[in-house]
């Protein structure tokens, strides 16, 4: 797409497809609605002056979720002072949130989860992506991000047997 001219219709066809999956993804990143709204404009900003650089080596979705990425980042230098939040929401793992000192058990035992268990736990629960899309992201096949995920909720729920 380099050199290609992209007009204002077709980055609004971009940002209507997928400012909420990129919205989802800000939000397992900071676990703040604000703070992800506000990164999500920015990376669509940034994304529409950049466009026409768009090498088509990766998908939009993926080059979209880069670009929020490094946002994100950038904002967390800029905001040291701001505290990354993490709430667990998985179906069996809910019920022991009501107690709070089991979702501080289950909130530290995440944190300590390898990578790519640990990003792909929290893309699916937090994030809401589908299977599909963190395989996008990895640049995996989609059964590698389904075994990924399921291997990762099975060490928290043995951690949390112990």
């Amino acid at each position: 797409m380099v050199g290609k001219s992209i007009d204002y219709n077709d980055f609004e066809t971009i940002y209507r497809k997928y400012f909420k999956d990129v919205y989802k993804y800000l939000l397992t990143l900071c676990r703040n609605e604000n703070v992800a709204e506000e990164i999500a404009q920015e990376t669509f900003f940034k994304a529409m002056k950049a466009i026409n650089l768009f090498e088509e080596r990766c998908s939009i979705f993926v080059w979209l979720c880069q670009i929020a990425k490094n946002t994100y980042f950038n904002y967390c230098k800029k905001n040291q002072n701001y505290q990354y939040k993490t709430e667990v929401q998985d179906d069996d793992i809910v019920i022991k949130l009501e107690d709070r000192e089991e979702a501080k058990q289950i909130h530290v035992l995440l944190h300590k989860l390898q990578e790519p268990y640990k990003e792909v736990f929290m893309l699916r629960i937090f994030g809401e992506l589908s299977f599909a899309q963190i395989a996008e992201l990895f640049d995996k096949s989609e059964s590698w991000a389904r075994v990924t995920f399921y291997r990762a909720k099975g060490k928290l729920k043995e951690d949390l047997r112990c």
